[in-house]
C-alpha cells in the first residue's frame, strides 16, 4: 500500500519537537545528576560535621581530663615539695639535737674516764683491776656508739665536707696495724700489711675511720686464721682491700650489712654481736669520699673489702713524730680551767697521779683572783673551749699569755667537733683534744709539751 506523501516522514514541526523533547531529557538527566551529587556532597559534609562536633566533644572531654590531672600534679609536686622541706627540717634539727646531746653526754662520760683511769694507776688488787678495765671498755662503747650516731647523722644531712689531701698510706695503715695487732693476738689471729707505701688523695680522717672499721670488723668475725691488708696499685687508683679468713657473708645478707644495726647471724667477739653500725658508717664516709666500695664474699671461707682511692701525685706533709711517755711530769705546774664539776674532779686527781701540781679553776676571774694572790704562772694550760655565760677557754690563754715572757703551751678541750672551734684553736697555736680525754693521748701530750 502506497502511503500518501504527507505520511511518509514526520513534519517539520514534530521534528523540532522531538529534538527539544530529547534536549530536554539531557538537561533533565544532567540537573538530576546534579541534584544527586550535590545531595551527595551535602550529606557527606553533615557526616563530617556530626563526625567533628563528637570529636570536638571527646577532645574537650580529654583536655579537661588532662587539665585536672595537670591540677592534681601540681598539687602532688607542691605537696612532695613541702614534704621534702619537712625531711630536710627535721634532718637538719635532729642534726643539732645530737649535736647538742652529745655535746652533754660526752660530758659525763669524760669525767667517767678520767676518773676510771685515775683508778687504776691507784695499784689495784687483780679482782679490782680487773672490774676497772670493764668499766673502760664499757665506756669505750658507749663513746664510740655516741660518736658513730653523731657522725651517721653529720653525713646524712651533709654536714660533712672532706677535706681532700696527699695522705701516706703506708704510714697510716702502719698505724692501724699496730692499734689492732694486739687484739688479733690475743685471738690468735695474723694481721698482715701489705704492699707499696703510696700517697693517695683523701680525708685523712675519714679514710682513717673507714679503714679502723674495716679492719675491726674483720678481725671481730675472725676465729682463726688472719686478716690481711693488701695495697694494689692500679693505675691512677689504688685499692685497698682487706681480707679476711672469718666466717663469710651468706649472699642474702651481702646486700643488708650496710645497713643501720644490721648484724647478720655471726656472732663476733666474746661470742657476742656487735652494734652494727660500723659498716653503716663506711659506707656513708666511702660516698662522702667518693671512694668506690666493693664486698666480696664466701660462706666459710672469709670476705674482702674493697675500697678503690684516687693515687695523689702531689706527696704528702711529714708529720712531726710525738715523743714517747717516758716521764710522770713530776712538778710540772698545770693549770685546769673547767665548768664542768666532775670533769674538773676527775681530770685533778689523774694529773696528781702523774705527780703534777695541779690548780683548778671554773672561770677566768678565778684564774684573775689566784694571780692577784700570789699564785705562779703555771707550765701548761688545759682549757676547756666552752665556758659558763658564753666564755671561751681561750681567753683565759690570752690573759695569761700578756703575763709571761714566753709561750704558754695551751690544751684546749671540748665536746664539739666544730670545724670552726678546730680552726680557732689551730690559728691560736694550742692543741686541740676532743672529750672524752683518753688518758694515755693525753698524757702523751702533756709529755711532748712539756719536754
Amino acid at each position: 500500500m502506497i502511503l500518501p506523501p504527507e505520511a511518509a516522514s514526520p513534519a517539520p514541526e514534530e521534528d523540532t519537537n522531538l529534538r527539544r523533547i530529547a534536549k530536554l531529557e539531557r538537561i533533565n538527566a544532567a540537573l538530576m545528576a546534579h541534584v544527586e551529587r550535590s545531595m551527595d556532597q551535602q550529606g557527606g559534609a553533615y557526616s563530617l560535621f556530626q563526625t567533628a562536633t563528637m570529636l570536638e566533644g571527646r577532645v574537650r572531654t580529654r583536655t579537661e581530663e588532662l587539665t585536672g590531672l595537670m591540677h592534681r600534679l601540681e598539687r602532688s609536686n607542691a605537696a612532695l615539695v613541702a614534704a621534702k622541706e619537712e625531711a630536710e627540717n627535721a634532718n637538719r634539727s635532729k642534726t643539732r639535737f645530737l649535736a647538742a646531746a652529745s655535746h652533754d653526754l660526752l660530758q659525763p662520760l669524760n669525767a667517767a674516764r678520767l676518773s676510771a683511769s685515775a683508778l687504776a694507776d691507784l695499784g689495784l688488787g687483780p679482782e679490782a683491776a680487773a672490774i676497772s678495765g670493764q668499766i673502760e671498755r664499757g665506756l669505750q662503747i658507749i663513746e664510740d656508739l655516741i660518736k658513730t650516731l653523731l657522725d651517721i647523722s653529720k653525713l646524712d644531712a651533709g654536714v660533712v665536707r672532706p677535706a681532700i689531701k696527699p695522705v701516706a698510706l703506708g704510714e697510716l695503715l702502719a698505724g692501724i696495724a699496730a692499734s689492732f695487732r694486739p687484739f688479733a693476738e690475743r685471738k690468735g689471729l695474723r694481721l698482715t700489711v701489705r704492699g707499696p707505701d703510696l700517697a693517695v688523695a683523701s680525708d685523712p680522717m675519714l679514710l682513717q675511720r673507714i679503714l679502723q672499721n674495716l679492719v675491726s670488723n674483720a678481725i671481730r668475725y675472725t676465729r682463726q686464721g688472719g686478716v690481711l691488708v693488701a695495697i694494689r696499685h692500679r693505675g691512677d687508683a689504688c685499692r685497698i682491700e682487706v681480707l679476711d679468713t672469718g666466717c663469710g657473708i651468706a649472699p642474702a645478707e651481702q646486700g643488708l650489712v650496710f645497713e643501720e644495726f644490721f648484724r647478720g647471724g655471726a656472732e663476733g667477739e666474746g661470742g657476742e654481736p656487735g652494734l652494727g653500725l660500723g659498716l653503716s658508717i663506711v659506707r656513708r664516709m666511702a660516698q662522702a669520699l667518693d671512694h668506690p666500695l666493693d664486698l666480696a664474699s664466701r660462706v666459710g671461707r672469709g670476705t674482702r673489702m674493697a675500697l678503690t682511692v684516687p693515687v695523689s701525685l702531689t706527696p704528702p706533709e711529714r708529720a712531726v713524730p710525738s715523743a714517747p711517755v717516758t716521764t710522770r711530769l713530776t712538778g710540772a705546774r698545770v693549770l685546769v680551767v673547767e665548768n664542768d664539776p666532775p670533769t674538773a674532779d676527775a681530770l685533778e686527781r689523774l694529773l696528781r697521779t702523774w705527780d703534777a701540781e695541779v690548780c683548778v679553776h671554773r672561770d677566768l676571774a678565778g684564774v684573775a683572783a689566784s694571780l692577784a694572790a700570789g699564785k705562779s704562772l703555771p707550765d701548761l694550760l688545759i682549757l676547756d673551749y666552752h665556758l659558763d655565760n658564753g666564755a671561751c677557754g681561750l681567753d683565759v690563754a690570752i690573759h695569761l699569755q700578756a703575763r709571761a715572757e714566753s709561750r704558754l703551751p695551751v690544751i684546749v678541750t671540748t665536746a664539739n667537733h666544730s670545724p670552726e672551734i678546730e680552726a680557732q684553736v689551730a690559728e691560736f697555736g694550742a692543741q686541740l683534744v676532743h672529750k672524752p680525754v683518753r688518758p694515755a693521748e693525753l698524757r702523751a701530750l702533756l709529755t711532748y709539751l712539756l719536754t
